[in-house]
């Protein structure tokens, strides 16, 4: 996919550092996850609700850092640190420049999230707690920041079959498709849902983690102009990498469909290429029926 350069003065990145080895890294270097199984990788990964992890407050709003604590590297220097960071930083922008017009025309208040890059170590969050790389890439809600291990977009690749430009805007797309259910308020009333009936909660997480890739493809949609031959291909064999019942399946488990908390293999491909079919938000609504 063939995103324009970042511009530093339209996104908002910083790093917070991890493992011995520091940042940066990424772009070819060793898997950060060593022997940790797959499945624990995959059962993280792509959109958990870190306040169920790290144990957030619910509610608990603080600012967004505009760029790393101690000020160590400039936001250009994150941003060019690796292969890896580069297309996050140029995904970040396509991403704003996307979604912004979207809330504009619904009336609807806009806030750039934050993008913090690490690798191989830990991360402190400044609304949800400590995470380590074994978590995945995540959104947190209470800071509006967007986390990712740089680490990871090799553990898809080697482990999960799962490499290539567009299979990695994926992922930071459906992050930011978690900010904009932050935003429009729709995780608040799901994790609200969620507290009044426990039964419903991995429902509701599915549902949660497939309108986040509808909204991953209804960006790629968007920029149609800009995708190569073979993206979509990386996008679906992502998306199926990290179902539920292939993570399941993978790891020698019997198939469990209550314990699915992101959707079938089918299903993520499914939301991905509706919203790319499409190119409209409003698509996505089919998987709430109370907004």
């Amino acid at each position: 996919m063939r995103l324009n350069p970042f511009n530093t003065d339209n996104i908002r990145v910083r790093s917070s550092g991890g493992g011995g080895r520091g940042f940066p890294g990424g772009g070819g270097g060793k898997a950060g996850c060593g022997t940790l199984a797959i499945v624990l990788v995959g059962a993280l990964v792509f959109g958990i609700d870190p306040g169920q992890m790290l144990g957030v407050v619910d509610g608990a709003q603080q600012s967004a850092p505009t760029q790393q604590q101690g000020g160590a590297l400039s936001e250009q220097e994150i941003c060019t640190s690796s292969e890896y960071a580069q297309e996050a930083c140029n995904a970040l922008q396509s991403l704003n420049q996307t979604w912004e017009p979207e809330f504009r025309r619904a009336g609807i208040q806009f806030e750039q999230p934050f993008l913090d890059l690490y690798r191989d170590g830990r991360v402190s969050t400044q609304g949800c707690g400590n995470a380590s790389s074994a978590a995945g890439p995540f959104y947190c809600p209470a800071d509006m920041g967007i986390y990712i291990d740089t680490s990871f977009y090799d553990t898809m690749a080697r482990q999960m079959g799962a490499g290539g430009d567009f299979a990695r805007y994926y992922v930071m797309a459906h992050e930011y498709g978690h900010h904009i259910q932050n935003l429009t308020g729709l995780a608040t009333q799901v994790r609200s849902l969620q507290q009044q009936n426990p039964r419903r909660s991995n429902e509701l997480q599915v549902r949660m983690e497939l309108q986040a890739d509808c909204y991953a493809g209804v960006w790629a949609g968007k920029n149609r102009n800009l995708i190569e031959r073979g993206d979509m291909e990386e996008g679906m064999q992502a998306a199926s990498a990290i179902g539920d019942d292939t993570l399941q399946r993978n790891a020698g488990q019997r198939i469990n469909p209550e314990g699915f908390t992101h959707g079938t293999s089918a299903q993520r491909m499914e939301a991905l290429r509706a919203g790319l079919q499409s190119a409209d938000d409003t698509v996505c609504d089919r998987y709430f029926d109370f907004r």
